[in-house]
């Protein structure tokens, strides 16, 4: 049972934090369940750790200092090991003749200042900080999995520039804290608490650069600067768990793997990549269950989601859905099955790769390596009975055809195809070789889309931008009376300083009516297409993003950023 400090009741009471919460009972808790001081206070969420930490600053005479903008010096960060810096999760943060200067989240914890003064061989003086600033610290000075890399450089038994020797050890035998399996691990779960979508392992000439995506922005990683030493067995380890030959690096490889991580399943897709300074690593993490997102979760306004919903039920007919790749195609593909989806409809989709398992549908992964490719497969699903066809993609005519056969026989078809804009879908199925009419016939809309990302609603701050530049970029001014403000983005502890927390879509959907079929026999231009289904209404997706810009989910500049392109293709 542990032994309770008589001085920590007092300093605890002098907060004035305990008025409505029994002091008395919360260490006796902590007492008779082995809990940190500071754990037992915080839990629950009833005393926030910024407001606890700075009245216990106050009763204690300590400083209270939030991390943000602090910057420490290179021979700061060496005066404590890596190994106290992670154990005990504290910062050093500057010296002079009084002594050290260290934060720390926990002041309570059992010898911490003797343990840190016996390390630093100096006095130590604390100062309060809350745990993130601490982590983000940590993580920002000495990299992720700094104290991993430190105990792997002082394990004697294992050479790791040799993958080989290192694949004949049993790891299992090894301190885990000590291991490469321990490191990976490390990289995955903070891909995981960035909300990254991939991670990239980038050997360069002197270092080993690792960068997450996160909400469809690439962010590099602090690492280690002993990484380099240890880069053919990191990308080794990962080789071993996608299943991949560790033996081969002339050639690329693609491999995947099963982890989970706090009771979420992640499927990670591995490919690897021949570079100059050796094999390039790609990870993308897939949410296994609970990553499928429906159709009120892709950002359509009311008049495009209806319709959306009228096309995705019709008995027969292709329905497209186009963009660079990253822009969201996949997920709005299985969002319209997850809609359609019901006991009395057989679906099949024929995909590469199967991204999310769905219940109900039966998905085949394409195999081009023992023929199985998206055309027999198309072939085969034909003779299968089904209401609904899912094609990955489209990529050939021979493909295209199919489809077209699929549609013209009375299945409902869904794909992706490669344009900047929905009316340039159209050519590039002629330009494939399919005839005017087929197309005219099967094709019943198209869904031009971009992923922008989403204000963090905590800190977004409204902006006034000046007219002439709304103007040159053909924003409605006139609506800002009634729908504004224009927000932008800031940053804060809630969005990890980025100003942005998650992606919504902007669309652009063209469906093929009556007045659209006649220009498609005609062989008529993208753009006179594109003008027919404006004059029926249709939106641009720029026009589309001005709506989600005054309606306060994004700004301005990613709106640019992700139409831009298209924009000046169409003008």
């Amino acid at each position: 049972m542990l032994k309770m400090n008589p001085r920590i009741h007092d300093i605890l009471e002098a907060t004035g934090l305990f008025e409505n919460k029994p002091l008395e009972a919360l260490l006796a808790d902590a007492r008779e369940n082995g809990k940190p001081i500071r754990e037992a206070v915080l839990e629950g969420g009833a005393i926030k750790e910024e407001e606890f930490l700075e009245k216990l600053a106050g009763v204690m005479g300590l400083p209270f200092l939030r991390l943000k903008e602090v910057e420490v010096e290179n021979d700061i960060l060496l005066k404590l090991p890596t190994k106290a810096i992670f154990q005990y999760n504290v910062i050093p943060l500057d010296e002079d003749d009084t002594g050290l200067r260290v934060a720390t989240c926990n002041p309570f914890t059992p010898g911490l200042v003797d343990a840190l003064r016996l390390a630093a061989e100096c006095r130590i003086r604390l100062v309060l900080s809350p745990s993130d600033d601490i982590d983000t610290a940590a993580k920002k000075f000495y990299g992720v999995g700094a104290e991993t890399l430190d105990r792997m450089m002082q394990d004697d038994r294992i050479d790791f520039e040799d993958e080989e020797s290192l694949l004949k050890q049993d790891l299992s035998e090894l301190d885990q804290e000590a291991s490469v399996v321990k490191f990976v691990n490390q990289i995955i779960w903070e891909a995981f608490k960035d909300r990254a979508t991939d991670i990239h392992i980038e050997p360069m000439e002197m270092d080993l650069r690792i960068r997450y995506r996160v909400d469809g922005v690439l962010h590099e990683t602090p690492m280690p600067p002993q990484l380099k030493r240890f880069q053919s067995s990191v990308i080794s380890r990962i080789k071993v768990m996608a299943n991949m030959d560790i033996a081969e690096k002339r050639l690329p490889q693609d491999g995947r793997i099963s982890v989970r991580i706090r009771g979420q399943e992640i499927d990670v897709r591995v490919s690897t990549m021949p570079t100059v300074y050796g094999e390039s690593v790609s990870l993308r993490l897939l949410m296994r269950g609970g990553g499928l997102v429906t159709m009120g979760d892709l950002g359509l306004n009311d008049h495009d989601s209806s319709l959306l919903k009228k096309m995705i039920t019709r008995p027969h007919g292709i329905l497209l859905v186009t963009g660079p790749t990253g822009s969201g195609k996949s997920t709005s593909l299985y969002a319209w099955l997850h809609t359609i989806n019901s006991v009395d409809k057989r679906i099949m989709s024929a995909e590469d790769p199967i991204e999310y398992e769905m219940p109900g549908v039966n998905q085949v992964q394409m195999r081009p390596e023992i023929g199985l490719s998206f055309a027999s497969t198309l072939r085969t699903f034909l003779r299968q009975d089904p209401d609904v066809i899912m094609v990955g993609e489209i990529r050939d005519k021979e493909t295209a055809e199919i489809s077209i056969r699929a549609a013209l026989t009375g299945h409902l078809v869904f794909s992706t195809i490669h344009t900047n804009d929905s009316a340039s879908t159209i050519t590039r199925l002629l330009d494939m070789g399919i005839e005017p009419f087929l197309v005219a016939s099967s094709v019943e809309g198209i869904v031009a889309q971009r992923l922008v990302r989403g204000l963090c609603k905590a800190c977004r701050q409204p902006v006034e931008v000046e007219e002439a530049f709304l103007r040159e970029h053909n924003f409605p001014i006139e609506r800002l009376a009634t729908e504004g403000p224009i927000y932008e983005a800031v940053g804060c502890d809630e969005c990890r300083g980025n100003g942005y927390k998650g992606r919504t879509g902007i669309f652009e959907i063209l469906p093929v009516t009556d007045e659209v079929r006649p220009l498609i026999i005609a062989h008529a231009s993208a753009s006179a297409i594109k003008a027919q289904a404006l004059a029926d209404g249709m939106k641009t997706l720029r026009e589309d993003g001005w709506d989600k810009v005054l309606a306060g989910v994004t700004t301005i500049d990613e709106i640019l950023r992700v139409s831009e392109e298209a924009e000046f293709d169409e003008e």
